[in-house]
């Protein structure tokens, strides 16, 4: 299945799954109603950007928008590597590659490869789970800013951050750089209606 006919099914699956109509899912993520419908049509494809704020909006994170819903039996525990969905940003270029396999593990696993001087910023939406997340540098050089602090990440460091704030991430280096991110999802604190 192509990645964008992937996106549009799982968006519209979460969004079916909690009752939501265009309208609602729409107030909750602060992305339009049209867009939505777009992107559910797979007539669109979003930035990473818009596709946080989706997730944000269905409280799961943003690699559960690349997974394959479940039919009929249990999802397998094994992620093949040529089972493993990747998807590219249009906006700046950056290639994610979800590694988890579709089991509903708390624990996610994404491994990206960032263009260099590229840049990508979530805007830190409000979300009804509590996402933790991990980045390790394999290769290269990102700049993280989590809030108000900067990070700068080498190789072999490892910066652990709530998703709860606005993040930005930046390569300043002249190759691309590589990083696995792990995220980690608590159960809902306060949940909102719709």
């Amino acid at each position: 299945m192509d990645i964008n006919a992937r996106i549009a099914c799982r968006v519209r699956e979460l969004r079916d799954a909690r009752g939501f109509t265009l309208d609602a899912l729409a107030e909750r993520s602060g992305v339009s109603r049209s867009m939505i419908s777009l992107i559910e049509r797979g007539l669109s494809s979003p930035t990473a950007a818009v596709l946080d704020k989706l997730a944000a909006g269905l409280a799961v994170t943003l690699a559960s928008l690349f997974e394959d819903e479940p039919r009929g039996s249990a999802p397998s525990p094994m992620a093949r590597q040529a089972e493993q969905p990747v998807w590219t940003d249009p906006a700046s270029g950056y290639v994610r590659r979800n590694l988890s396999p579709p089991c509903r593990s708390p624990v996610q696993l994404v491994d990206v490869i960032f263009p260099p001087g590229k840049r990508v910023a979530y805007d830190g939406a409000a979300r009804e789970v509590e996402i933790h997340q991990q980045v390790w540098m394999i290769d290269g050089v990102m700049e993280l800013t989590v809030g108000e602090a900067l990070w700068r990440l080498e190789a072999g460091d490892c910066l652990a951050m709530q998703l709860d704030r606005p993040i930005a991430y930046r390569n300043p280096g002249r190759k691309a750089a590589r990083y696995l991110v792990a995220l980690a999802t608590l159960p809902p604190m306060n949940p909102r209606r719709s």
